[in-house]
């Protein structure tokens, strides 16, 4: 809806049950109305008069977008009621309990634990400026910290309010703030102790009270001492008017101090029996209250607590024993009985238990103490009487003694609390922490009350004052003229209590009358300032009260027991007797102030007298008759806090004024009249009004334009902000009075802002209504024309259907017209075909007598023909049988004849061609002979063809004669043959026909009867058939549905069951990762620590021995992280043992090793224990999936293991057999005849020593075959246990070995099964003593897998071969089948076709073989055409690493090149991919390929990690001398320069990136060429060749990943410090759409401005920060997966920080900044895509942003709307939705705030959900880095070394 509500139409009027009471003025008022009509929020009408005296308007109310502020200076109207509305909006509806003031921060107590005092919280708020994040006790602990540092000076930070508004916690939480923070400068965790004495500090100075479970009964000034570095290095504390009077009476429902409670809850204990103690009921100190026990609190954990403290703090068990034997004494002391004898004397009764138990503690005389408990000592000036005393008054000395001791035993503590915290190191500035006593007043107010509220007025006097001076510093740097403000002062007040004749000037005087009494003392009072001072005041009922007038309210104090309260009387005998305690602990309680202090006098240089201690014991020794006990308790209380004002004015104040808001500790509940009280007394409502007084209101230039840019107009938009807002303010405002120009913002009167709001809220709602009018226009039309559209429809089908309905008219007029004619014409048609068929009958038998009288004529003549043709056709065909027999006969003889020639040539030519095709003569041969053979058939063809030509002419004419006669003489046959009995045959053939005719019918109407009759059967059956087939298809079909639906069901319980521990085992191992990752992280953080101290007790030695020089070892400590093989050990160099032990002589060093070490042991059991957990897992999930093939694989899986290491002593045997061939042919080819002669020397030697090694190698074979065979037998017997764990061990890991699909898998199983099998190895050593069988056992056991392998491969080799030859044999004979078939078929035909046939079955043979020869040639230029391509590349690659070789060579070399062309490529053959060094030269080559090089330029100019390749083909080199010594030795100095480049340049994020991806690359060159099997698969043959042949260096793999991992989490830190400042504003406080949110008026607290200044971070600067990560990684060559991971943790730390920043700012939560957010997100997912990576997990990070955005956008106000949200914010914590929800502010009138009902709407609906309580994300969050292996195609050989690396000193091999 549209904004119908006029801002100054809201008014606050008074209330006397909610104090203010919002009301709307319904008649505006005029000037001189006594009345204003108002309607209050409940709808009442309200007529409220005017007060006539003052004529005051009432308060007007703020728009309710200023409602819920997070400084109430940000209020336009800044009044007392709209203070107190803010703050309970804020408190009930936000459930926010800190809100500002100004320079004040007012704190609310939930009586609720809140989940925002986390260390998230604490990391969240450092390093922020106050006014960009929500009110926080962290903000103004992160503010005092932050200008200690920057103005070098001195902080306190000045907690107050009353008894249960939470001071205390407030103080603790700044303390903790400042040790998470800063930590400490040592090692004795500085931080840990100041928060210790918490504990302490509260179970002795804290009490139960009707206001507050836990209230502090004296006030604590807390001075945190920080070095130059601002680490806390110690503290210092001062405590005020410590309430003795509670350890002797405790009013109703209210208790003790805690540590008597704590006492005797652990009476119990052994080390407390000799207390005797009992329950708190059975103490008259503890049980008057009657409330013994506080809810939810066990007194023992808290005494357990307080011990643990102690210990902590340094005081030893001894001294607490004694602590708690003086307090169990107060306890028993307290239990003592008088008796009385007479009204002046009194008696203990003999042997009274309390008493001998309290003099048995305090190691006193019982009848010494007994006497001076009832007596007292009167000195004169000449004698000294004793003198028994009353009753009562041995009570109130009993009394007296006890609050005496207590208070000695608090100063006692508190001293021994300021040695612990004491530091020897210089302090260089502190912050102080006060915690004191709010303004109090009471019923009855006495002494204490009166001490209190003297101390507020004085902390209240320069809180006013500090306040005022910050007003005129902030008016004078903006250059406003300056006007006084009139502000309460206070001092007449302070005068009236410590002037001279003042109030605790007269109490002292009184005290010191023999006389004196409080009677006395109130009519001095009376007599001196009655009347006299306007702020003093007598009650009208009461002769012994006084009221003053506080700043915050009057107070009637009591006059009753101040005297004594001042005096602090206590007997000196009493003293004494204690003084001569055997107890040596309770005489130190009262020694001199000098001794009693002497643990903490000693104050380090620079520091102030302030932060001493002496003033803080003397508040309980007033009333020692000694001449320190002459000062009064007002005394010393007013010089203390003399001292307190002085210290606080040397310093930088900060205000914490806590609110209580209701007296029943009821959460989030609010009481109006309460808080009022307090915000009177607090002096809130103070700095309202001098900020009221002035121009509360300023914005600067730019939030000013940004606001209210809808007010302006186009032509007043200048390019100057400053102009422009002058301009448009001249405009608006037309009294220059109410706002004033300053140098960089604009100062309104209170009330301006309100009015500037309404102005904009009628701008936007005159633009929302011409919208609105634009879109309903728009909205009707579209209803106009649908209804238009939804008319002409109807139209169209009315139309449609009268149309249809007429035409169905037309149809059946039709209809009934055709079927009338159709009728007639059948009438007249049914007549007229009735004649024609009488006329038809008569023609039928006319004609049908005519036509048998010609039939008959024409069949007699017809049969007589017949006859005369059967007769003739038999003589003819006579005739022509006899003549075609003698001609077929003499064809057969001639034709035989010539196919036995034929036969034999055919014969001869058969053997010829497969003798040739048994030769495997060449095809080209018989391709040519064929195709001569097949061109002289062709010209004999052709003759043959000619002479047939012309033979088929003759042939045709004669065959026509032929057939001519012919046919005359069939004519003639046929006749004769008709002419002969053929009407006899026809008539018996004709009666027999007959005969048949009638047999077959009857026999066909028996037949049709059996098969009708079988018919039936047959269909009833198959019927029957068909039924039973129907039911069993049913049944069929049901059981296997039944059977796919329960076997459905099993697959999907068990895919779920296996997906549910698939994701479990993930989790487990990812967290196992992390967990060792984080382990990886703390242990280099340690070990960087242990360098720094290690390199500062060499600086000091070098100080303390000037000329002794220590060289530091990086490799003593490599060795001692990690541990190689005992061959490796045993071969350390003796210079860094020697250093080794050196470095031991050291204490320190020592120590803290051994500690790190024993920490790393604990660590890697666990790792190894969880290790073990998810092996376990997973080989039961294994075998429980392959039983059944447990035992015929065994042998299997051990082959397949074995055969890893068979291959590659297979490859090098090749490689030596490939060398020695290429030997032999270079000796027989390039070598003179003479030398390669056989008769040569060089021959003979070569043949020799070629033929001694083959011997040699036939030996080692038969001896290998040997001892493998002695070897096993032993085995078994010795072992069987250990041969069946193997076999189990090599079933398990067979089963394995199935399940991998990658090699890396196989070869990482194939290390375990090592790891598996070296118990069993161990054992096998046991067989003799040396161990050389065991050694010949391995060697032996290699040599046998070679010889199986070979026999494998030959066996194989053989079989293929077969089955080769099989198949050509296959071929062979199928082909001469196909001849012979070819050959028979060819026999049966003519001479003429069978060389037909012949030669058209070469033809096609012939076809079939050039077509495959085609085949072939088509393959063989694809593969040439492929080669040509791949050698075009690799030329292309070779000049290019030719031309980047070329630029680092000089001149002169230039010239020279053309000279060695021809050796370039014989080089390159030849080169094997290694890099020799001298051993003398390994330093050199670190300095200079790792120590001094620099990334960017190895980066821009050469390959991608080339000094990883270089490392590792000087790894090669070692490797292939088998110089153990070497390998190491360069490996180790390696991780060692990488770590010390790291140090040095750790925050550098190219360095880090550089050395993360040439240590992942130098990983994979380790795996790539470790010849294990599983990282071979993707290596070319020669790269085969390259790999390490001597050492296996698994364990140096494990170590550089391990130094990957700590170098991954130092990237994460350096980027994430790069990307830390610009996350917030990029992402939440820049308007990257401009316009869209406007900024809401702030207070004095400025927060960051979201417009982009100059140096501010933009989405853009984010953007271009990520691009350049990413361009520098892929510089780099890192990998790609790990580009991934980089970049979803970068995406992770974003979001993280965006989001905890979101949660913690309530302008930031509003509709326009979540589609900011959502905008900005767009970006970075748009930014993704153009990289390609969103498939790296990035994108899922931001979900919870994303949501959190989403949730400030969609509605919530329904029940549905609350589904909607609990649905879509699955990513989202229900306290991080409930925070959402209740921090969402509208930036304009158009929105509307979310319901208090709504979120406890959405509370109820994820009040299932289980997640976790923590509120903000941990944006320190590192995910489980992985390196997947990825392995390269550069070859080795091919690599340049450029001479810009000054590596000239290694050679290529």
């Amino acid at each position: 809806k549209i904004l119908s509500r006029i801002y100054t139409r809201m008014v606050w009027i008074p209330d006397p049950e909610e104090v203010w009471r919002s009301a709307e003025l319904l008649r505006d008022y005029k000037p001189g109305d006594k009345t204003l009509l108002l309607r209050l929020e409940e709808g009442k009408d309200l007529e409220y008069r005017l007060d006539p005296k003052t004529k005051e308007l009432p308060h007007l109310r703020n728009p309710d977008i200023l409602v819920g502020e997070n400084d109430l200076t940000a209020l336009s109207y800044l009044h007392e009621p709209a203070v107190l509305h803010n703050l309970r909006v804020r408190f009930i509806d936000s459930k926010l309990i800190y809100t500002y003031c100004g320079i004040v921060l007012v704190a609310i107590n939930p009586y609720e634990q809140l989940p925002i005092y986390g260390e998230d919280i604490i990391n969240a708020y450092s390093g922020q400026n106050m006014g960009d994040m929500d009110p926080h006790i962290f903000a103004v602990a992160e503010e005092a910290y932050k200008q200690m540092a920057r103005d070098e000076r001195n902080q306190s930070i000045i907690v107050s309010g009353e008894s249960g508004a939470g001071k205390t916690v407030s103080a603790k939480y700044a303390m903790r703030y400042f040790a998470t923070v800063s930590g400490s400068a040592s090692e004795a965790n500085v931080e840990e102790k100041v928060l210790a004495s918490n504990p302490i500090m509260e179970s002795i100075g804290n009490a139960k009270t009707t206001r507050n479970d836990n209230s502090s009964r004296f006030g604590k000034y807390i001075e945190i001492g920080f070095d130059k570095r601002y680490r806390i290095i110690g503290a210092n504390m001062r405590t005020y008017l410590l309430e003795k009077s509670r350890v002797v009476f405790q009013a109703e429902e209210e208790r003790n101090y805690h540590i008597f409670y704590q006492l005797c809850a652990s009476a119990k204990l052994p080390e407390f029996k000799m207390l005797q103690l009992g329950a708190a009921d059975s103490f008259h100190y503890t049980k008057q209250g009657g409330s013994p026990v506080i809810e939810g609190v066990d007194d023992a954990r808290e005494m357990a607590h307080t011990r643990q403290a102690c210990t902590l703090l340094g005081i030893s068990e001894s001294y607490q024993m004694g602590i708690f034997r003086i307090l169990a004494g107060i306890l028993h002391l307290g239990n003592v009985g008088f008796v009385s004898r007479d009204s002046d004397s009194c008696t203990i009764p003999p042997k009274h238990e309390p008493l001998s138990v309290f003099c048995d503690l305090m190691g006193v005389e019982y009848e010494e103490m007994c006497h001076w408990l009832c007596h007292r000592k009167l000195a004169t000036a000449t004698e000294t009487y004793i003198k028994p005393i009353s009753k009562l008054q041995a009570t109130n000395a009993r009394d007296a003694l006890a609050k005496h001791i207590y208070a000695k035993l608090f100063g006692w503590i508190v001293g021994h609390v300021n040695q612990a915290l004491h530091s020897a190191v210089k302090q260089h500035s502190f912050i102080g922490v006060l915690d004191i006593y709010g303004f109090e007043t009471f019923e009855i107010n006495s002494f204490e009350q009166f001490c209190i509220n003297y101390a507020n007025e004085k902390l209240q006097q320069q809180f006013n004052m500090h306040v005022f001076k910050l007003e005129q510093e902030e008016y004078m740097k903006e250059q406003i003229p300056w006007t006084l403000i009139d502000f309460y002062d206070n001092q007449p007040c302070i005068n009236l209590i410590e002037s001279k004749l003042g109030i605790l000037d007269l109490l002292d005087e009184e005290c010191k009358m023999p006389k004196g009494t409080d009677d006395t003392w109130a009519q001095k009072l009376y007599n001196t300032h009655l009347n006299k001072c306007a702020l003093f005041e007598k009650p009208r009922l009461s002769n012994k009260a006084f009221i003053i007038q506080h700043f915050a309210d009057k107070v009637e104090y009591q006059c009753e027991g101040f005297l004594e309260k001042n005096k602090d009387t206590v007997f000196e005998e009493q003293i004494q007797v204690l003084k001569s305690s055997k107890f040596k602990m309770l005489p130190e309680l009262f020694q001199d102030d000098e001794k009693a202090i002497s643990p903490t006098s000693a104050t380090p240089s620079g520091r102030t007298p302030l932060s001493r201690v002496p003033s803080k014991p003397t508040k309980g020794r007033p009333g020692q008759l000694t001449k320190e006990h002459k000062k009064t308790v007002g005394h010393q209380f007013r010089n203390s806090l003399h001292l307190l004002m002085e210290t606080l004015n040397a310093t930088t104040p900060h205000y914490v004024r806590c609110i209580k808001p209701n007296d029943f500790k009821f959460p989030f509940t609010f009481d109006e009249k309460r808080a009022v009280q307090q915000l009177r007394a607090c002096g809130v409502l103070e700095t309202i009004r001098i900020s009221a007084a002035g121009f509360p209101s300023r914005w600067t230039y730019q939030e000013f334009f940004s606001r209210y840019r809808v007010l302006m107009k186009q032509k007043d938009v200048l390019g100057d902000r400053k102009q422009t807002c002058k301009k448009v303010l001249e405009k608006l405002i037309l009294d220059k009075d109410k706002y004033q120009f300053g140098k960089t913002k604009i100062f309104f009167r209170a009330g301006q802002v309100a009015y500037l709001e309404k102005l904009r809220a009628d701008k936007l709602r005159a633009a929302c209504i011409r919208i609105q009018k634009t879109i309903r226009g728009w909205l009707l039309r579209k209803k106009f024309l649908r209804m238009r559209r939804a008319a002409v429809t109807m139209q169209r089908f009315v139309r449609g259907y009268q149309a249809r309905c007429y035409a169905k008219f037309l149809r059946r007029t039709k209809a009934a017209t055709v079927i009338q004619k159709y009728w007639r014409m059948y009438v007249v048609r049914r007549r007229y075909k009735t004649r024609r068929a009488a006329t038809i009958v008569l023609q039928a038998c006319l004609r049908g007598y005519l036509a048998r009288n010609r039939y008959h004529k024409m069949l007699r003549e017809h049969k007589a023909v017949i006859i005369q043709k059967w007769v003739r056709g038999w003589l003819a065909r006579t005739h022509y049988r006899r003549c075609l027999q003698a001609i077929v006969y003499l064809q057969c003889c001639f034709r035989r004849m010539m196919a036995k020639r034929e036969l034999k040539k055919l014969k001869i030519e058969a053997r010829s061609v497969e003798r040739y095709k048994k030769l495997h003569i060449g095809m080209e041969n018989k391709i040519m002979q064929l195709q001569r053979k097949v061109d002289e058939q062709n010209k004999d063809y052709k003759c043959l063809m000619e002479k047939l030509t012309s033979l088929e002419g003759t042939y045709n004419s004669e065959t026509e004669k032929l057939r001519s006669d012919l046919e005359r003489l069939q004519l003639s046959e046929e006749e004769a043959k008709v002419a002969t009995g053929r009407v006899l045959s026809l008539q018996e053939e004709l009666a027999r026909l007959q005969k048949d005719l009638e047999q077959t019918q009857s026999e066909k109407k028996s037949i049709e009867e059996r098969a009708d009759r079988y018919k039936q059967e047959t269909e009833q059956l198959v019927s029957n058939l068909k039924e039973e087939n129907t039911l069993l298809k049913q049944e069929k079909e049901s059981l296997n549905h039944f059977i796919m639906e329960q076997a459905k069901e099993i697959t999907e319980t068990m895919e779920k069951k296996l997906v549910e521990e698939t994701k479990q085992l993930e989790l487990d191992l990812n967290d196992e990762r992390l967990r060792y990752q984080n382990l990886l992280n703390e242990f280099s953080r340690l070990e960087e620590r242990y360098d720094d101290l290690r390199e500062e007790m060499a600086l000091m030695a070098t100080v303390s021995k000037p000329g002794h020089k220590r060289t530091d070892s990086t490799h003593s400590s490599n060795e001692s992280e990690y541990t190689f093989s005992s061959e490796i050990a045993e071969t350390e160099d003796v210079p860094s043992r020697a250093e080794e032990l050196s470095e031991k002589k050291v204490p320190l060093d020592m120590s803290l090793f051994l500690k790190l070490q024993k920490r790393v042991t604990e660590l890697e059991q666990e790792k190894q224990v969880m290790q073990d957990e998810l092996d376990r897992k997973e080989e039961q999930m294994l075998r429980s999936k392959a039983k059944e093939e447990e035992r015929p694989q065994i042998r299997g899986a051990e082959l397949e293991y074995e055969s890893l290491k068979r291959q590659e002593l297979e490859s090098e045997n090749k490689k030596l057999k490939n060398e020695l061939n290429e030997l032999r042919k270079s000796l027989s080819e390039k070598s003179a005849p003479e030398v390669t002669a056989p008769g040569a020397p060089a021959y003979r030697v070569l043949m020799e020593q070629l033929t001694s090694v083959s011997e040699e190698l036939d030996v080692r074979k038969e001896e290998v075959l040997i001892l493998r065979s002695q070897l096993v037998s032993q085995k078994e017997a010795v072992q069987p246990k250990v041969s069946a764990n193997t076999m189990t061990d090599a079933t398990i890991l067979l089963e394995d070995v199935q399940k991998m699909k990658d090699k890396g898998e196989i070869a990482q199983a194939y290390i375990g099964l090592k790891e598996t099998n070296r118990p069993s190895a161990l054992d096998c050593r046991e067989l003799n003593e040396d161990g050389e069988l065991w050694l010949v056992y391995e060697g032996l056991k290699q040599a046998n897998r070679l010889l199986e392998s070979q026999l494998q491969s030959q066996k194989r080799s053989h079989e293929n071969e077969a089955e080769a030859l099989r198949g050509e044999i296959q071929s062979l004979k199928e082909e001469n089948n196909r001849q012979q078939q070819l050959l028979a078929q060819n026999l049966q035909l003519p001479p003429e076709a069978r060389i037909e046939a012949s030669l058209q079955h070469e033809i096609t043979r012939l076809t079939n073989e050039n077509l495959d020869l085609m085949e072939q040639l088509e393959k063989q230029d694809k593969t040439v055409r492929k080669l040509k391509k791949q050698l075009k590349v690799f030329a292309k690659k070779i000049g290019e690493l030719e031309v980047g070789q070329m630029e680092n060579i000089s001149p002169g070399q230039i010239i020279d090149e053309p000279i060695r062309p021809v050796n370039i490529p014989r080089k390159e053959k030849d080169f094997q991919g290694m890099l020799e060094y001298k051993k003398e030269d390994e330093q050199k080559l670190v300095k200079n390929l790792i120590l001094e090089l620099k990334p960017r330029g190895v980066a821009v100019n050469l390959i991608p990690g080339l000094p990883a390749y270089i490392l590792f083909m000087c790894v090669r080199h070692a490797d292939y001398l088998n110089d153990d010594q070497k390998v190491r030795s360069l490996l180790t100095s390696t991780i060692n320069s990488i770590k010390k480049v790291l140090k040095k340049r750790g925050d550098d994020f190219e360095t880090v990136s550089f050395w993360l991806s040439n240590t992942c690359r130098f990983l994979h060159c380790l795996k790539q060429y470790s010849g294990e099997e599983g990282f071979m698969k993707h290596n070319t043959a020669r790269q085969n060749e390259h790999c390490l042949t001597n050492f296996d260096l698994a364990e140096y793999r494990q170590v550089l990943s391990d130094l990957a991992i700590q170098i991954y989490q130092q990237l994460v830190r350096v980027l994430e410090n790069i990307l830390q400042p610009m996350i917030v504003s990029g992402m939440l406080e820049h308007e990257t759409i401009q316009g869209v949110s406007g900024v809401k008026p702030t207070g004095l607290r400025k927060r960051t401005s979201s417009i982009a200044d100059e140096g501010t971070y933009t989405l853009d600067s984010i953007l271009r920060q990520l691009n350049s990560f990413h361009s520098v990684m892929c510089q780099h060559g890192m990998d790609p997966e790990l580009i991934k991971q980089v970049v979803k943790q970068m995406f992770y730390i974003v979001g993280a920080v965006t989001l905890n920043n979101l949660l913690l700012r309530k302008d930031m939560c509003s509709w326009s900044k979540g589609m900011q957010i959502r905008y900005n997100v767009s970006q970075l997912e748009e930014w993704l895509r153009d990289k390609n990576l969103m498939n790296s997990g990035a994108k899922e990070t931001l979900e919870p942003l994303i949501q959190a955005a989403q949730l400030l956008q969609v509605k919530k106000k329904t029940d549905d709307d609350a589904e909607a949200i609990c649905s879509m914010c699955n990513a989202l914590t229900t306290a991080q939705i409930v925070k959402v929800l209740n921090l969402y502010t509208p930036v304009n009138e158009f929105e509307e705030r979310v319901s208090v009902a709504f979120i406890r709407t959405i509370q109820m609906r994820l009040r299932d959900r289980k997640d976790s309580p923590q509120l903000l994300m941990d944006a320190k969050h590192i995910f489980p880095v992985t390196f997947p292996f990825n392995p390269s195609s550069l070859a080795l050989e091919t690599i340049q070394i450029p001479a810009s690396l000054g590596l000239g000193f290694i050679s290529r091999v």
